[in-house]
């Protein structure tokens, strides 16, 4: 599986992004998928996923109420819609695959497949 992520870029403090990550090579049926973000010096950290069983979604607890986690299967797309943003938040964002995964946040290590990351910037 190939993963591509896009949508990163710069945004002001309390500003939006939509991140998409792209699949190929395979679909995503039976993939948890979830995006993290590592910011410089920091470890890799869960940020949402959703389940590779039944689709619920999982959020890191800093972004509940703020990100959505969505998936097109058609598309074989998954989007993470960034609201309110901080500029703690400013990082590379990394979408990854765990087979048959559920709530993959703080399963990093199992990943599968990683895309290549996208920077998001937020400026204060």
């Amino acid at each position: 599986v190939q993963l591509v992520e896009s949508g990163g870029g710069l945004v002001q403090a309390g500003g939006s992004l939509r991140l998409s990550c792209a699949a190929s090579g395979s679909t995503f049926d039976g993939y948890a998928i979830g995006w993290f973000r590592q910011a410089p010096g920091k470890e890799r950290e869960g940020v949402s996923c959703i389940s590779g069983r039944d689709d619920s979604t999982y959020y890191g607890a800093s972004v509940k109420g703020r990100f959505t986690i969505s998936r097109d299967n058609a598309k074989n797309m998954v989007y993470l819609q960034m609201n309110s943003l901080k500029p703690e938040e400013t990082a590379v964002y990394y979408c990854g695959v765990v087979w048959r995964g559920t709530d993959i946040l703080y399963y990093s290590d199992y990943v599968d497949y990683w895309g290549q990351g996208t920077q998001v910037t937020v400026s204060s």
